[in-house]
C-alpha cells in the first residue's frame, strides 16, 4: 500500500512540477531534414550537419516545486561548431505546438547568422547573431516577438531572485527585447549564486571547446599525425557529444573487497568505456549511462581487443595480397581549416589481384545481362542516311521536289541542299565507373547478398551493357589504409576489351580497409581526363562517408572529397554518385551538388538501377 501511495505522490508532483509541456512537443527527428536544408537556404554554412544536442544539468536556480519533485534540472542547449549544429532533440518549451516548431526554426535563422569566432562573450554574440538573422529576414520579426514573449512568461522573475541573479535576469531580459543594447553581464559575487537560467532562443557554446583531445594511435606514425592535426576532437557516444576531461584509466587490479573504498563509488560510477581509436563499446547500457552524465572522463585504455582489430585490419603478407602495378603516386589532399592543398601528401598505389582465372558470365546474370544488351544495343554507333544535303552519293528525291515547287512559287534558297549523305553516327563519350571496396562492403544486405557481392554483379551487368553501345569505359575501385597506403584496384581500362579476365577480375574483389575517397577520385580524373571525348562521365558506386584511421573523418574528409570533385568538374568531367547510405541524403548535397547523386533504398536494385541510371546521365 506505501508504495502503491507513493508511486501515485510522485507522478502527482511531478507533473505539477514540469515546466514543460509534452503534448505540444515537437521532435528534431521529424523535422531534421527540413531544418537541414533551411539552414543552407538562409546562408548556413553548407558542410555542416544538424544533429541533436547532448542533455546537461544546467545548475540554475529552480522553483520550489521543481526542487521538491527533482524536474527541470536539464537541458539541452543548441550549438554551433565548426562540423556540426546540434539542436535540441525536442523542444517542448512552451504550451503551443506551432511555438516549438518556430523556436527551431529561430534557431536555424540565428545559427546561419552565428558571428564569426571573435572575443566577444557569449550574450553579446546572440545579440549579434539576432541582430543580423532579424535584418536579413524581416519576416521572422513577428515569430521573434512572440517567442520572446514567450519564453519570458516561463521563466522565473528578477524579482524573486537574489540580487546578483536578478540584475543578470534583467540583462538577459533587455537583450531578448532590444537586442545589441546590452555589453556584457552583470558579474555573480555571492557564493551561493546560481548560474543563469537557460535561454532557449540562443546558442551555447560547444561542447567541443571544452572536449579533451584524445589522443589516438599507437604506432610513432600515428602519434607523430596526432601531434600535426590541429583539429580539435569531439568525445561522443552515438551522435550525441559530451563535454570531457582527461583521466588516468581508474587501477582495477586489486584482489576483491583489498582495494574498496566506499568514498570511491561516486567517481568510479563516471568512467564510461569509449574507446575512441575504435569505437568499440562492449557495454550494451553506455549510451544510457552517457545521457544521465554531465561529463565524461576519457582515459587510454590498451587492451588486447584494440590490438586484435588493428592486426585484422593489416596489410596481408606479399604473397596474399594483390599484385602493385608500378610505383606508388603521390597526390595531394585538401586540408579545409588551413585552406591550402597539401601536395603529396598521400600515397596511392595501382593494384591488380593475383591470379585472376577468366570466368564466363555468372548463370543468376545471363538473362538480365541479354535483356540489358538488347536495350542498349540501340544506342550502338549505326550509319544512316542524312536528308537535304549540299552534297552527298545520291538525290534526295523529297529535298528536289520541295526546292522545285519554292522555285515555281517564286522563292529561292541558294544554301538548300538536294542528296543523301551516309554518315556514321558515333557516341563521343567515356565513362569510368570508381567502386567503393571499403570495409563495410562485408556487410550483409539480405540473407543472401553481402553489398561486394551487389557490387561485383553491377560491374557484371553494366560491363555486359556498355559493351553493346561501343561506349569507352573503365571499371576501377578503391580502399585506403591511412595516407601512404591509398589502395586502386584495376578492373578494366579503357582500351582492354569486356572479356572473361576482366570478369575474374571483378569475381576477384573482396572488402578492403578505408574510404580515403578524394585521393580515389583524382586519380580516377587523371585517368578520365585523358579520353579526348565531349563527355566524359565519372560514376562513384559508395556505401558510405569519406573515412580513414588518421583523421581522414567527419567534415575533413567531407571536404577533402568535395574539392576532388570540384577539380574534376574544372577537368571537365561529369560526376555522379550512386550510394546504398540511407544517410547519404544529408552530406551528399554538400559534396556533389544537387542533381549529381542518387540513393538507392534497396541495395539489390543497383545492378538493374546502374545501366539505367547510365543512359539518363548520356541523354538516351
Amino acid at each position: 500500500m506505501e508504495e502503491y501511495v507513493g508511486g501515485l505522490w510522485d507522478r502527482f508532483i511531478t507533473r505539477s512540477a514540469r515546466r514543460d509541456h509534452p503534448e505540444a512537443a515537437v521532435k528534431l527527428a521529424d523535422l531534421e531534414r527540413t531544418l537541414g536544408v533551411l539552414f543552407r537556404a538562409l546562408g548556413g554554412d553548407a558542410g555542416l550537419r544538424v544533429a541533436p544536442a547532448a542533455s546537461q544539468r544546467h545548475g540554475a536556480r529552480r522553483r520550489w516545486l521543481s526542487r521538491l519533485a527533482a524536474t527541470d534540472e536539464r537541458t539541452a542547449p543548441a550549438s554551433l561548431d565548426l562540423e556540426t549544429l546540434r539542436l535540441p532533440p525536442e523542444i517542448a518549451c512552451f504550451p503551443e505546438r506551432a511555438l516549438n516548431r518556430d523556436l527551431f526554426v529561430w534557431l536555424i535563422a540565428v545559427a546561419a547568422h552565428e558571428p564569426a569566432p571573435s572575443a566577444d562573450a557569449w550574450i553579446v554574440r546572440n545579440q549579434i547573431a539576432t541582430l543580423r538573422a532579424l535584418k536579413a529576414l524581416p519576416g521572422l520579426r513577428s515569430r521573434y516577438d512572440r517567442l520572446v514573449a514567450a519564453t519570458l512568461a516561463e521563466r522565473i522573475a528578477p524579482a524573486a531572485l537574489p540580487a546578483d541573479e536578478a540584475a543578470q535576469e534583467r540583462a538577459v531580459r533587455q537583450a531578448l527585447a532590444e537586442p545589441g543594447t546590452v555589453g556584457a553581464l552583470p558579474p555573480l559575487t555571492l557564493r551561493k549564486a546560481k548560474p543563469l537560467q537557460p535561454v532557449p532562443l540562443w546558442l551555447y557554446p560547444s561542447p567541443l571547446d571544452e572536449a579533451a583531445k584524445v589522443s589516438r594511435g599507437d604506432t610513432p606514425e600515428e602519434k607523430e599525425e596526432a601531434e600535426e592535426e590541429t583539429r580539435p576532437e569531439e568525445v561522443g557516444v552515438g551522435d550525441k557529444r559530451y563535454r570531457a576531461e582527461r583521466a588516468d584509466m581508474p587501477d582495477n587490479e586489486a584482489p576483491m573487497m583489498l582495494a574498496f573504498r566506499a568514498e570511491s563509488l561516486l567517481s568510479w560510477a563516471e568512467y564510461l568505456k569509449v574507446n575512441r581509436a575504435l569505437d568499440d563499446d562492449p557495454d550494451p547500457g553506455a549510451k544510457a549511462i552517457a545521457d544521465d552524465m554531465d561529463k565524461l572522463a576519457v582515459a587510454q585504455d590498451n587492451e588486447r581487443v584494440a590490438s586484435k582489430v588493428r592486426f585484422d585490419l593489416d596489410l596481408p603478407s606479399a604473397a596474399a595480397d594483390d599484385l602493385p602495378l608500378g610505383a606508388g603516386i603521390p597526390l595531394p589532399e585538401w586540408d579545409w581549416k588551413r585552406h591550402e592543398l597539401r601536395a603529396d601528401y598521400c600515397r596511392l598505389q595501382v593494384m591488380q589481384a593475383r591470379q585472376v582465372e577468366p570466368i564466363p558470365l555468372p548463370e543468376h546474370l545471363r538473362r538480365p545481362a541479354r535483356k540489358l544488351r538488347n536495350q542498349f544495343a540501340a544506342l550502338a554507333p549505326a550509319r544512316r542516311w542524312l536528308k537535304a544535303q549540299p552534297d552527298g552519293t545520291e538525290l534526295d528525291v523529297d529535298a528536289c521536289v520541295r526546292l522545285q515547287a519554292d522555285r515555281l512559287a517564286g522563292q529561292h534558297f541558294s544554301s538548300a541542299g538536294a542528296y543523301l549523305s551516309m554518315n556514321r553516327c558515333e557516341r563521343d563519350l567515356a565513362c569510368l565507373v570508381l567502386a567503393d571496396l571499403s570495409l563495410s562492403t562485408d556487410a550483409w544486405v539480405s540473407d543472401s547478398h553481402r553489398v561486394i557481392d551487389v557490387i561485383r554483379d553491377s560491374l557484371m551487368l553494366f560491363g555486359e551493357a556498355l559493351a553493346a553501345t561501343g561506349d569507352r569505359y573503365a571499371f576501377h575501385g578503391f580502399s585506403s589504409l591511412r595516407r601512404d597506403q591509398v589502395r586502386f584496384h584495376y578492373i578494366k581500362d579503357f582500351a582492354a576489351p569486356f572479356d572473361a579476365a576482366a570478369r575474374g577480375r571483378i569475381a576477384a574483389l573482396k572488402p578492403g580497409y578505408y574510404t580515403r575517397m578524394g585521393a580515389g577520385i583524382r586519380h580516377a580524373t587523371t585517368l578520365l581526363e585523358r579520353q579526348p571525348c565531349a563527355l566524359r562521365l565519372l560514376l562513384i558506386l559508395s556505401d558510405g562517408k569519406p573515412h580513414d584511421m588518421d583523421h581522414y573523418e567527419g567534415r575533413y574528409g567531407v571536404e577533402d572529397t568535395r574539392m576532388a570533385l570540384i577539380e574534376a568538374r574544372r577537368a571537365g568531367l561529369k560526376p555522379f554518385c550512386v550510394t546504398i547510405d540511407r544517410e547519404g541524403a544529408s552530406y551528399l548535397p554538400h559534396m556533389f551538388g544537387p542533381g549529381s547523386f542518387t540513393v538507392l533504398r534497396n541495395p539489390e536494385e543497383l545492378p538493374m538501377r546502374l545501366p539505367m541510371l547510365y543512359g539518363q546521365l548520356t541523354g538516351h
